[in-house]
């Protein structure tokens, strides 16, 4: 399977960057493509809700930003996985760019699957990326293939990074 991962931390070396390191490791001892985007240190703007990708550029944005290069990547996929720490609630801002850029192409077209890894210093925080989440992939029609969360003393153990491989060897 094509699986690509928009980490969307600006902590390259942190809690979540292990958790898509795991995951990136599961998928690929099970013999799954795996294409990692730092999404955060690539230069995306905001959709301009201009409508030029509707009105006049059959799917392409007007935007010549860093999303020109995400865009035929995601296309390819056939299972997305958003990784994000939780700041105040929600996704944070670096995926945020991406995700609200798949107006120009409506969704990515060939995936079926969709994965969620959140990290955060604190429990009970997560039920606003969740949602989000879920509304993503509701209204994609992708299928929920699991969501791992960790947070506190969970971040970066053994037994978490276990967990995140074998959701991605299960895929």
């Amino acid at each position: 399977m094509n699986i690509v991962v928009l980490f969307g931390s600006p902590r390259p070396k942190g809690n979540t960057a292990a958790m898509v390191e795991a995951f990136a490791e599961g998928a690929k001892e099970a013999g799954h493509q795996v294409t990692v985007i730092d999404v955060a240190k690539k230069n995306i703007k905001g959709c301009l809700a201009c409508e030029y990708c509707h009105n006049k550029g059959n799917g392409v944005c007007i935007q010549k930003d860093d999303m020109q290069e995400i865009y035929p990547v995601i296309n390819e996929a056939e299972v997305l996985v958003l990784a994000s720490p939780v700041y105040y609630f929600t996704l944070s801002a670096q995926l945020q760019l991406p995700i609200q850029r798949f107006y120009a192409i409506q969704y990515p077209q060939k995936v079926k699957k969709a994965v969620l890894l959140l990290s955060s210093h604190s429990p009970n925080v997560y039920d606003g990326a969740i949602r989000q989440f879920e509304s993503i992939i509701g209204y994609c029609g992708f299928e929920n293939a699991g969501i791992i969360t960790a947070c506190e003393g969970e971040n970066k153990t053994e037994a978490k990074m276990a967990e995140v491989k074998a959701l991605a060897k299960s895929l």
